[in-house]
This record gives C-alpha cells, sequence and structure tokens, in this order.
C-alpha cells in the first residue's frame, strides 16, 4: 500500500496559506483601513490592536507548516535524494520559507516598536505623517515595505510547492529517478553541514539526517522508489 501523508500535506498546506492570506489582509486591509480613523492620533492604535490579536494565530498557523514541511520532506527523503529537480527546489523551497519567517519576525519587532510609542499621529497603519516622531517614521517605513515583502516571499512559497506537487506526477517521477540525482547537491548538503556542526560544536548532524534522510535506510528507500516508477518508466518508453 501506498504511503499517505495526508495530515502531514493538509498541515503544511493550511499553515502556508493561513501565513499567506493573513500577511496579504493585513497589508491591504488592516493597515489601510486605519487610515480611515479620524483621529490621527488613533489610527496606529487600531492597526496595533489588530496585528495584536493576529500574531499569536499567525504563529501556531506558522508552526503548523513548519512541522507539516519537515515531515513531508522526511517521508519523501529517497525523491529527495534520487530524483533530479527535487533537491533543488527543496532547497528553493526551504530559503524561501526562512526569508519569510525573518521578515515576519522583524516586521513584529518593528510593530512592537510603534507600539510602545503609544498615541503619535501616523497616516495610516504602515504609513507616517509629516507629524510623526521620527523613530516611528522609520519603523513605518519599513513596514510599509515588509507588508508587500511578507505575502510576496509566501506566495512565492506556494509557487514554489505547486511546482513541487507536479514533480510527484508519475510521469516526472520516472524521468527525474531515470536522469539522477541533482548535480552538486551533494556539495550543498555536506556545506550546510559543516557550517551547522561549526556553530552547534558538532551536534547538527543527527538533526540534518533526519530532516534530509541522510541515513543507512536511504539506499532501501531511493531503490523502493525507483522500483515502483518501473510501470511508469515502460509506459513512457512505449508513448
Amino acid at each position: 500500500m501506498a504511503q499517505q501523508n495526508s495530515v502531514a500535506r493538509a498541515m503544511h498546506d493550511v499553515g502556508l496559506a493561513a501565513w499567506f492570506g493573513g500577511g496579504l489582509m493585513g497589508a491591504v486591509g488592516l493597515n489601510g483601513a486605519a487610515s480611515e480613523v479620524d483621529q490621527p492620533t488613533q489610527r496606529a492604535r487600531v492597526a496595533n490592536a489588530g496585528w495584536a490579536r493576529w500574531t499569536p494565530v499567525n504563529l501556531a498557523f506558522i508552526a503548523v507548516h513548519g512541522i507539516g514541511a519537515l515531515l513531508l520532506t522526511r517521508a519523501n527523503r529517497g525523491r529527495v535524494a534520487a530524483q533530479q529537480g527535487v533537491a533543488s527546489w527543496t532547497l528553493i523551497k526551504a530559503l524561501l520559507t526562512f526569508a519569510a519567517l525573518g521578515a515576519t519576525a522583524y516586521a513584529r519587532v518593528l510593530g512592537q516598536r510603534v507600539m510602545a510609542a503609544g498615541d503619535v499621529p501616523v497616516e495610516g497603519g504602515a504609513q507616517p505623517s509629516d507629524a510623526t516622531p521620527p523613530d516611528v517614521a522609520k519603523a513605518q517605513q519599513q513596514l510599509r515595505v515588509l507588508q508587500w515583502v511578507i505575502p510576496a516571499l509566501t506566495g512565492a512559497t506556494l509557487i514554489a510547492n505547486a511546482r513541487m506537487s507536479e514533480q510527484q506526477r508519475p510521469e516526472a517521477m520516472a524521468e527525474g529517478l531515470a536522469a539522477g540525482p541533482d548535480s552538486g547537491v551533494e556539495r550543498l548538503i555536506d556545506a550546510a553541514r559543516d557550517a551547522l556542526d561549526a556553530a552547534t560544536d558538532g551536534k547538527a548532524s543527527d538533526a540534518l539526517e533526519a530532516v534530509i534522510g541522510r541515513n543507512d535506510d536511504d539506499a532501501g528507500d531511493i531503490a523502493v522508489a525507483q522500483g515502483r516508477m518501473n510501470p511508469a518508466r515502460r509506459l513512457l518508453r512505449r508513448g
């Protein structure tokens, strides 16, 4: 029976969708609607209250997405090691995810600075006015950029995920397995492991092995994956 990863896939997709949708709604709706408040000194308060309510929910969805992503990566470790294109897209998607996580965290730090300033006059949730104090104005100017960077990065992650889903089609799997793993991926993995070991006194290798599946079971996983694709290869040859 084929392995089912429905729970992990649902966690991954729902978490990422909420992360993307929440960020886009906040930029378009919440920050924009704050400018409709009559009192300039109350506009930041309204936007900050909305973001404060969303932040813990957003963090929960990000955690759900991260757990789902790790589970899916482990479940597909044979394909990551053996199918051409899978390791490259896994790396691209991981980089996009970490970039989005960093942007989200920094946006929250900037938001806290605006909240700590109290009821200062602003133009909108992420737009200062001429009367806004310089430190708050600087934070809002950065937030004005980050409010679009976050949905752009999470949206790009969704696109990468769609591309990776196409790689699981039988024809794509047969062609990718026949072509072999991506060139240079082994060197990237070794470099990442060496960097982690240098930062953690050699304690990171086990964690990295668990995520990418470079262990003694990989040979069996790859053989099973390739064996399952033999019928698809025969169909392609006949086609």
